[in-house]
């Protein structure tokens, strides 16, 4: 039987989190906050992630453009638990990851790079 598109891209956001352990979560959310695909914890708010990464990527655009910084690539947010990194995914969509402070920053950012595009391809 094939896979519908939701559940490949969700294969996919667990294929990153199985590349890059440090990932704790991960979901592939609308510009309108709507979740398209996620491989979040059980206990995550898909509505909330959903609504906080459309909101927070919306800012992320507007703060660059007023600043004259061009279009944006990445927004994220360091916190004493980890961080929030958001990326885009094509023109409607925004891959957003949860990982753990000890996260090695560089890996995370190449392998949502490789993610964002093959879930742009998928969109």
């Amino acid at each position: 039987m094939a896979l519908t598109r939701a559940e490949k891209m969700v294969a996919r956001l667990q294929n990153m989190q199985a590349a890059v352990p440090d990932i704790e979560a991960s979901a592939v959310v609308s510009v309108d906050g709507l979740i398209i695909a996620s491989a979040l914890p059980a206990n995550a708010e898909e509505d909330r992630v959903s609504a906080m990464s459309a909101a927070m990527l919306s800012l992320g655009e507007r703060i660059a453009s007023e600043l004259g910084r061009g279009a944006v690539e990445q927004v994220y947010i360091k916190g004493d638990s980890g961080y929030v990194v958001l990326t885009a995914v094509g023109e409607e969509a925004v891959l957003t990851v949860l990982a753990r402070k000890e996260a090695k920053l560089g890996l995370i950012f190449l392998e949502m790079r490789r993610a964002a595009a093959d879930l742009g391809n998928m969109l």
